[in-house]
């Protein structure tokens, strides 16, 4: 079965339908998700710390790694730091939470369910100051030292000052009628901050003065329906010393040369949570939940493992040599990077792991479920 996303009405907002998706209010009965297959360890999921925060209510809380620190918010207002588990403050903003944090070290970045931005020091917790979005926002904000951005549920990037958060501009592109209700990132390159768009496209915006600096194309809609055009980049950009990859729902992974914006492979896909990257592969989770490895120089397939067949598999982390992806039962899966077979497991609670899982160092990949449990786990051979 194929996982549906939530999609959007973009004039107004409306949930259309969201099949299989955790996020459905209405989803009910359906097939299962796929047994968990016996696996012969090659490699443990040691736990380094565990912490609790809130649960993610409706939303997404994926947490923020900057250095060794780690920043955590809930869906009821709190947010901590942590570092190597413990914390070193936590606060409670009194006020309903959509998104995780964002945050460059100095400032970290939350956004009430109402569209207000507030932004705390990061080393103390205080708060420094609030601004109004006037809409709803989803993904954690991208937090540079001049300028502080927020993407909107309906795709507009809007920033304030780092300093004092009043407005410094908007960006705003034509979007299709259908759009996925998009947990889609943001990722900071130089001045410039990248993000993907409905209708399969890739934007990146001067951070000064919110003008577009280029677009590339990672999938045209195609279909006799509305529904069949959604062709939304899926999840954040991923971009590497000398290109950016892409992907979209019902449509096109893509890899660019970043110097001159030429496509160096392309082909079809269908994802709803995104990519990652190393230097020699390329790997996916797609729409029924089959974690790809492909070629990053070619987009030649490499593996496939598909026995997480309806078990709402997350965009996949690579950590050393591993690659990790949770699920919507709590479980934490650890495969092989060179051949995509099973090398650990571990359940992390009995709630989803929605939220991306973070590379926090090296070998260790952190996780936020939607329960409220943030836990570092170290992937290590036993070879």
């Amino acid at each position: 079965m194929r996982r549906m996303p939530s999609i959007l009405l973009a004039a107004g907002a409306i949930v259309l339908g969201a099949g299989c998706s955790s996020l459905n209010p209405f989803a009910s009965s359906g097939p299962k998700p796929a047994e968990l297959v016996a696996i012969q360890p090659a490699a443990e999921l040691a736990s380094q710390w565990q912490a609790r925060i809130g649960d993610a209510g409706p939303y997404v809380f994926r947490p923020a790694v900057v250095g060794e620190d780690v920043f955590a918010a809930a869906h009821d207002g709190s947010v901590a730091r942590y570092q190597s588990g413990r914390a070193t403050w936590t606060t409670d903003l009194d006020t309903r939470l959509s998104a995780g944090v964002g945050s460059d070290g100095r400032l970290a970045v939350v956004v009430g369910a109402d569209g207000e931005v507030i932004a705390l020091d990061a080393a103390s917790g205080a708060e420094r100051w609030r601004a109004a979005s006037r809409a709803e926002v989803l993904v954690p904000p991208a937090v540079s030292d001049t300028v502080v951005v927020v993407r909107t549920s309906d795709s507009r990037l809007i920033a304030f000052d780092a300093k004092d958060g009043s407005q410094r501009w908007v960006y705003q592109r034509s979007t299709p009628p259908l759009a996925l209700r998009s947990f889609s990132g943001m990722t900071l390159q130089g001045n410039t901050v990248v993000a993907g768009y409905p209708g399969g496209k890739v934007a990146a915006v001067n951070l000064a003065n919110g003008g577009a600096v280029w677009e590339l194309t990672v999938a045209s809609p195609r279909g006799a329906t509305e529904l069949e055009r959604v062709a939304d980049v899926a999840g954040t950009p991923v971009i590497g010393r000398r290109d950016l990859c892409a992907v979209t729902y019902q449509g096109r992974a893509a890899c660019f040369d970043a110097s001159n914006g030429n496509a160096m492979w392309s082909r079809e896909f269908s994802s709803s949570v995104g990519m990652d990257r190393d230097s020699r592969f390329v790997f996916i989770t797609d729409e029924n939940d089959a974690v790809h490895a492909l070629d990053a120089a070619t987009g030649a397939s490499v593996w496939k493992q598909d026995a997480l067949a309806r078990r709402g598999v997350s965009r996949p982390a690579v950590v050393g040599d591993f690659v990790a992806v949770g699920d919507s039962e709590g479980y934490l899966h650890l495969l092989e990077r060179e051949t995509g077979e099973f090398a650990a497991r571990t359940r992390v609670d009995s709630s989803a792991i929605a939220a991306d899982p973070v590379a926090l160092g090296g070998s260790t990949v952190l996780v936020q479920s939607r329960g409220g449990t943030v836990q570092a786990f170290e992937a290590k051979g036993l070879k």
